[in-house]
């Protein structure tokens, strides 16, 4: 219960303002808010939640404890550096309205984002990964649905970069620890 309501609420918290809620953002301004562009969102976070969900849990099933504690660490270090980058933006010349590759954009950017790498950490480190995949998928379903509800210009009304930065650095600072306690074990 704890890894999946952990990962539920921090996919939600750290996917705000990401590249793929932007995306999908910018999409519902330029298309329109359909439930098609809605639909095909909150499929590409499930399925993105679930293939890291599992590469998490899997990686770490084969490496001894510490080693798998290693893993966890570099993962957070992963979503740190990837809150720290700038999210760039380019205005959409000639939008296209095929909502499949809509899909396939926003599955791309959901796959190496922040968000992810925090739902492999909370696999990998979890006694039942399931619930982490689950926690991450609801979160990164409302995380979709807030950037499809809100649009891009209502979404930049937020201090989006200093948001990611604070979130950035608390994600180091438990990659720090939780890397410190698996090379020496002093916690």
């Amino acid at each position: 219960m704890d890894s999946f309501l952990l990962c539920m609420v921090l996919t939600f918290a750290i996917a705000f303002g990401g590249r793929d809620q932007l995306i999908i953002a910018k999409f519902t301004e330029a298309v329109g808010r359909t439930t098609a562009l809605l639909a095909m969102g909150m499929l590409c976070a499930v399925v993105s939640a679930s293939v890291m969900a599992y590469f998490g849990a899997s990686i770490a099933s084969i490496l001894p404890q510490r080693a798998a504690d290693m893993l966890v660490a570099f993962a957070l270090a992963a979503a740190a550096v990837e809150l720290a980058w700038p999210v760039k933006m380019k205005p959409m010349k000639e939008p296209t309205r095929s909502i499949v590759a809509i899909g396939v954009v926003v599955l791309f950017r959901q796959i190496g984002d922040a968000a992810r790498f925090v739902i492999f950490a909370l696999a990998a480190e979890a006694t039942y990964p399931t619930t982490a995949m689950i926690g991450g998928a609801i979160g990164g379903v409302a995380a979709v649905a807030l950037g499809w509800s809100a649009g891009c210009a209502q979404l930049q009304r937020f201090p989006l970069r200093w948001i990611r930065t604070g979130f950035a650095v608390c994600l180091f600072l438990a990659a720090l620890v939780i890397g410190l306690n698996a090379r020496y074990t002093f916690l």
